[in-house]
């Protein structure tokens, strides 16, 4: 069973591989800079900004559009994403390699390698996504040996993970709290303490996870246990990284620091060794190491001594070989005095970890990760804990015939199915909406145990001291049926995505109002399934300030207003991707005060999910109609 297991997943990794690699291509091939731009994986026309010296001899350059006052478009390309930089005149230059590090409206930033040198007066230049074969290399590396394990520690945990031996928990270990929990998050912490071998802490949105996470590391330390901190994504590390910075815990981070928020670099392990006395020494020889080998090289009119180019390149040798081991020595010694270590999941090196093995090792967001990068913490963690929301965005998956194997379900989802209620303590306070807008996510994904704080329970817009009490401010939830009224849905030029124009106005006239109320346009979200209309909005309402997205990119996020278009309005009642009721999930989620949802009745009533939606607002009596507003004269 558990080679079979293995090499499924191998299989699918090596399809998702060939998948992203085969996109990448095809849009690095097309002739249109527009289509580039709308797979949300490139970035064109750009002009560099600013140029500076970076950390580590790194290059930082800042890239916008040559004309200053145009935004970038919608893109996937955000901070930690491995890129190329290329120049789009010059058709023979590979480009320079690099990260993103930073991205906002109207500018990208990242650090390269080496400084490009274009060959045109006047260059261009293009940015695309660059697919991680580091990352899968180590996937692969850890699922080939954790087939492989026939002894000890990484079998009992292995044999517990494929559920070939049962689940065991240790009661009646006591711990005080070290931070403020409620009963639902300090009942979760006593579960993952108690765990043997693994653990879930499920945290539907809002329930306060990451504090619950938090204080579950931090008891694990004072226990005398070794913890490494993992996640999917570096914002995710970086989140809890934060947090145990500002709880004076011994943590470090590890990665490439330009994947790391700016406030963050300076603890981490790269930073840390670059700035720490004792490098210099080793800096000194390396420079009179690269002394000695040019003074090796160098022809003279006059013969060397006998033996001096020898002895020169074998002093050069000695003093790199001494730098090196220096350098090593003071990554030990952090690594060592660390009591937490912090790292993306494919951002484990095994050069720079050696054999390091953790007492305990937690993912938070574990239900966002395919399998195989869990198992990189898992080859050096005796237990293992995992943190997150099944019943949110799974992993993304490229490959159609990996989907059909079943690679987007995570291990946490995996973990859930096999075990059931005896792996998992599901936090159950949410601390964010108000409880018209919780209550039908909690009903429908959550078995109806959430409950609204009494903080948020009944905040509105109108609670906010610059907001004016308007019937749009003084209610928490509205839907607006499109039905009948000419917003249509409409395919993009190219294909690859749709937009509903006349939806699309009414949701700006929305937004508009919000603004006039008082909202400020920063606490305003807006959120589409579709990448077309979210260009769509960001050109109607370009000057507002207000976040427009997809789902994907709100995923983890909250504002105090929300406006959802769902776009999609058909005589055939096909919804597409709305039927990933997960993704709604995520968009209902997001707003703390305000909810409110734009779609089509008649096309989204052909879908069980929305019937109970739609039912639902009814019920609350948030049920309206686009004819309620008027008539957008804005444009």
């Amino acid at each position: 069973m558990a080679d079979d297991h293995f090499q499924r997943l191998l299989a699918a990794l090596d399809l998702e591989a060939e998948a992203t690699t085969a996109e990448t291509l095809r849009i690095s091939r097309r002739t249109s800079s527009d289509q580039a731009e709308r797979s949300g994986l490139s970035l064109v026309d750009l002009a560099i900004r600013t140029e500076t010296a970076g950390f580590g001899g790194r290059v930082v350059v800042t890239l916008g559009k040559r004309d200053q006052r145009q935004e970038l478009p919608w893109t996937r390309l955000h901070s930690g994403t491995p890129i190329v930089l290329s120049e789009q005149q010059s058709k023979d230059h590979a480009g320079w390699r690099g990260v993103v590090t930073h991205r906002d409206r109207d500018s990208i930033t990242v650090v390269l390698g080496d400084s490009p040198e274009p060959v045109s007066d006047r260059p261009l230049f293009r940015i695309d996504q660059l697919s991680d074969e580091i990352s899968r290399q180590r996937q692969r590396e850890a699922l080939r040996r954790a087939a492989a394990a026939e002894k000890g520690r990484l079998v009992v945990l292995k044999r517990r993970l494929l559920g070939e031996d049962p689940l065991e928990f240790q009661a009646g270990r006591d711990w005080t709290p070290l931070s403020a929990l409620d009963a639902s998050q300090t009942a979760a912490v006593s579960h993952a303490l108690a765990a043997e071998h693994v653990a879930i802490i499920h945290g539907p949105p809002g329930t306060g996870k990451t504090t619950t996470v938090v204080e579950l590391i931090r008891q694990a330390v004072r226990r005398g246990e070794r913890v490494l901190a993992c996640a999917p994504s570096n914002l995710a590390v970086d989140n809890l990284f934060e947090r145990l910075l500002g709880a004076g815990e011994r943590v470090i981070r590890i990665g490439h620091p330009a994947r790391v928020l700016p406030e963050l670099r300076d603890q981490t392990l790269d930073l840390l060794v670059e700035s720490h006395p004792d490098l210099k020494l080793a800096r000194e020889w390396t420079k009179e190491a690269w002394v000695l080998r040019r003074q090796a090289s160098k022809q003279t009119r006059s013969a060397p001594a006998p033996g001096f180019r020898r002895d020169a390149r074998e002093e050069a040798q000695r003093l790199l070989k001494d730098a090196r081991e220096l350098e090593s020595q003071l990554v030990k010694f952090l690594l060592d005095s660390a009591q937490i270590v912090c790292a993306t999941l494919t951002g484990l090196n095994e050069d720079l970890l050696g054999d390091r093995v953790f007492d305990l090792a937690v993912i938070d967001e574990a239900a966002q990760s395919t399998e195989p990068p869990c198992w990189i913490p898992v080859l050096r963690s005796r237990r293992l804990v995992l943190a997150g929301d099944h019943c949110q965005l799974p992993p993304t998956i490229i490959s159609a015939e990996a989907k059909r194997q079943g690679f987007q379900i995570s291990l946490m989802e995996r973990l859930i199915q096999q075990h059931g209620e005896t792996i998992a303590r599901r936090l159950t306070m949410q601390y964010r909406m108000h409880a018209e807008i919780m209550q039908f996510s909690s009903d429908e994904f959550y078995r109806g145990e959430l409950t609204a704080a009494e903080s948020v329970r009944g905040h509105r817009l109108t609670d906010l001291p610059q907001v004016i009490e308007t019937p749009l401010t003084q209610t928490a939830v509205r839907f607006f049926d499109t039905a009948g009224s000419h917003c249509e849905e409409h395919n993009e030029a190219d294909g690859t995505s749709i937009e509903n124009p006349g939806e699309a106005d009414f949701v700006v006239a929305q937004v508009l109002e919000l603004i006039d109320s008082g909202v400020l346009a920063n606490e305003i979200g807006v959120i589409t399934p579709y990448s077309a209309q979210a260009r769509l909005l960001r050109g109607l309402i370009a000057d507002a300030n207000v976040e427009i997205d997809t789902v994907d990119g709100f995923q983890g996020r909250e504002k105090e207003a929300i406006v959802i278009s769902l776009v999609r309005s058909n005589l055939k009642g096909e919804i597409g991707f709305l039927g990933d009721t997960r993704r709604m999930n995520v968009a209902l989620t997001r707003a703390r005060r305000k909810l409110i949802l734009f779609g089509d009745s008649a096309t989204l009533g052909h879908h069980d999910f929305y019937l109970r939606l739609l039912a639902y607002f009814e019920r609350i009596d948030a049920y309206g109609t686009v004819w309620e507003i008027p008539q957008p004269d804005w444009k």
